[in-house]
């Protein structure tokens, strides 16, 4: 069956930190949506962390189509980014920005060093991130006059449809938001009701 739901954090998680030989890797989680949001947090950190070395970060947004992008800030290729966004992936998280912030101790990692602390570093982070689980739903706007605003009502309430928004007048409007798994059964329903229109909406 086609997977309606996802992962993802609705608050920006509490600092974590992170201590290998002297360096010290600050780790943050932020909700995000847009690739503006990751601009802002980021910038957020900078002012934080002025003296910082490096800004690693890893994000996911979306649910069907995703973007992601991995970024080293100057460490050696492959090893902050991608540890950081292996760790997005194992927890199945989305809308989702992890950010490790370095402050170096004066003795080099290496590269295995480097792909652990980071990994370990998002890691501590999800793990102390209040992750939850969504629905991904449809919006429908159903319009009808009021006489069949009974009929209307039955059908939400017996198929327990959640009313986002309404407009009762002689003409009534409202919008309705379903699962995904049940939304084509849902809209036929509708859709054979007699002197109701019902069309997708944009989500809200």
């Amino acid at each position: 069956m086609e997977n309606d739901s996802y992962k993802t954090i609705l608050k920006p998680s509490e600092e974590t930190l992170f201590k290998d030989r002297n360096s010290k890797f600050f780790g943050y989680a932020f909700p995000v949506l847009h690739e503006d949001d990751v601009k802002d947090c980021l910038e957020e950190l900078k002012k934080k962390h002025h003296t910082a070395r490096h800004f690693c970060y890893a994000y996911q947004i979306g649910i069907e189509d995703i973007k992601y992008r991995a970024n080293d800030d100057g460490e050696p290729n492959n090893s902050a980014g991608m540890p950081i966004y292996g760790q997005i992936q194992s927890f199945e998280v989305t809308n989702i920005l992890i950010v490790s912030v370095r402050y170096f101790g004066g003795t080099k990692l290496g590269v295995g060093g480097l792909i652990n602390a980071y990994k370990t570093s998002a890691q501590l982070t999800l793990e102390t991130s209040t992750i939850v689980e969504k629905t991904i739903d449809i919006f429908y706007q159903l319009n009808f006059e009021y006489d069949m605003m009974n009929k209307v009502m039955r059908i939400i309430k017996e198929k327990n449809i959640t009313l986002e928004n309404q407009k009762m007048e002689l003409a009534c409007e409202f919008i309705i938001s379903i699962r995904k798994k049940e939304a084509e059964n849902i809209f036929e329903i509708f859709d054979t009701l007699y002197k109701v229109d019902v069309k997708i909406v944009e989500q809200l």
